[in-house]
């Protein structure tokens, strides 16, 4: 049967270096992205070495697009592998439409994928280092909250449980991706009896486009990264290999758990505690 792939935020940065790792493990890679040209010159690319890519534009907040996403890949045959790169960070919008893109986006690619899950299927969805910062206390409100993303109410639950502090875009990021970390746990249960996985990556500090926009914008970033084991960036193709195992069948034993890609940012702040 003909394998499926997809992979959000195909266009560039670690998303397209997620999709590159794909071309050769499936037969067909559908590459999500809201820039049209980017997503459509990097599948053109990639089509060239072996795996069939196909360009679809989509915003992962919605459904209706996600719908046909999903009735594409099942009409192509089994999905085998979903790389979740498509997100926003706090410069690029406000706090709702960062809890909006980064956390409920998410679980509505996950729910819309979900029938689709079978033996072998595997997913991985980005959080971020950001979610290990900050208030990270026992909040049973805030949990509830992030427990339950596609509720209606969602934004107003989640700001009434933090607090006025959630609308800062910085606040929204990491608790958005806190609740990427919750979510995967939840998720992993729920299709786990068809024999497929899921897991999320938290990148630190990587050399791409978006990373230099926040870094422009946050110089204490420049500092961690010095303080940091390695004293470096990561770089794009390092995240996307440590994806392109979460997806393989040599992973097939972990799901449901975050693995952080930091370069020893967490460990160099220990060190100096």
């Amino acid at each position: 049967m003909t394998t499926v792939g997809i992979v959000t935020g195909a266009g560039r940065g670690m998303g397209l270096e997620c999709a590159r790792r794909l071309v050769g493990t499936v037969d067909r890679l559908l590459m999500v992205d809201l820039d049209e040209n980017a997503v459509t010159e990097a599948a053109e690319e990639l089509s060239t070495h072996g795996t069939v890519a196909e360009p679809h534009v989509l915003d992962v907040t919605h459904r209706d697009g996600l719908t046909r996403l999903a009735a594409r890949a099942r009409e192509l045959g089994a999905l085998r592998a979903v790389a979740h790169a498509a997100g926003i960070s706090p410069t690029m919008a406000d706090w709702r439409r960062i809890l909006t893109v980064d956390l409920v986006g998410t679980a509505l690619l996950a729910e819309t994928l979900r029938p689709l899950a079978t033996e072998g299927t595997a997913m991985v969805c980005f959080a971020s280092m950001a979610a290990l910062f900050g208030d990270t206390a026992p909040r049973p409100a805030v949990e509830a909250a992030l427990a339950d993303p596609l509720a209606e109410d969602f934004l107003a639950r989640i700001r009434e449980a933090v607090g006025p502090g959630i609308e800062d875009p910085g606040t929204a990021y990491s608790w958005a991706k806190r609740g990427v970390q919750r979510f995967v746990q939840r998720e992993a249960v729920r299709i786990g009896g068809a024999g497929a996985r899921v897991c999320s990556v938290s990148p630190g500090i990587v050399a791409t486009p978006q990373g230099r926009q926040e870094a422009e914008h946050h110089p204490s970033m420049k500092a961690l990264v010095e303080q940091s084991a390695l004293g470096r960036e990561g770089r794009p193709e390092e995240l996307a290999a440590v994806v392109a195992f979460l997806l393989s069948d040599e992973a097939s034993f972990l799901t449901g758990v975050d693995i952080l890609v930091d370069g020893g940012v967490r460990a160099g702040l220990a060190a100096r505690s």
